[in-house]
């Protein structure tokens, strides 16, 4: 098992981000719900996002309608996930990797650059390495589309919006993390 944040990582992070801890805790548990950073066999808590694979193959593996769709969804079960990424990544690994989220805040794969990784496979080691990790990607997710002061302000469709797109009322995220921020907050 890896060593899960501490009280002085999020302190950390909430300092870097001027925001309370209890925001980046909401955020957390509406990302990773049940599962956490990691699986019992290590690996990173992933979602496959199949219509983002779809995109970046422009639709060549579609028929794999599991794998790669226009359509989001069909996601089916964490422990699944990364069965249906071994798959998608003997079809195009880059774009596999890239059409995944990753870990405890559920950071897209494809915003590896964008978050001054070296490379992809810089961005998946540190997925694989720790929660620390995990936390300064979100971090830099926060930083480079300017969603500190949303999360600051507790502003949460504002930064639900720049977090998970312009679909996120579709799972209530900002609703959710809303009364998320309520359970931390205390």
């Amino acid at each position: 098992m890896k060593p899960p944040l501490t009280d002085e990582d999020y302190i950390e992070a909430a300092e870097r981000l001027g925001c309370d801890v209890a925001a980046i805790k909401a955020v957390s548990q509406v990302e990773s719900g049940p599962y956490g950073a990691f699986l019992a066999s290590d690996e990173p808590v992933i979602l496959f996002e199949r219509h983002i694979f779809h995109r970046l193959t422009d639709g060549k593996y579609d028929n794999h309608p599991d794998i790669s769709n226009k359509e989001s969804g069909g996601y089916g079960p964490a422990a699944i996930q990364h069965a249906r990424l071994q798959i998608a990544a003997e079809l195009d690994r880059d774009a596999a990797l890239q059409s995944a989220s990753w870990g405890k805040f559920q950071i897209l794969g494809k915003n590896w650059e964008s978050l001054k990784y070296a490379s992809l496979q810089e961005f998946i080691n540190a997925m694989y390495r720790s929660e620390k990790d995990q936390l300064d990607s979100f971090v830099r997710f926060v930083e480079v589309n300017g969603l500190a002061k949303y999360l600051k302000a507790k502003q949460w469709s504002k930064f639900a919006r720049g977090y998970n797109g312009e679909a996120f009322h579709r799972n209530s995220y900002d609703s959710k993390m809303a009364l998320a921020y309520k359970k931390w907050a205390i």
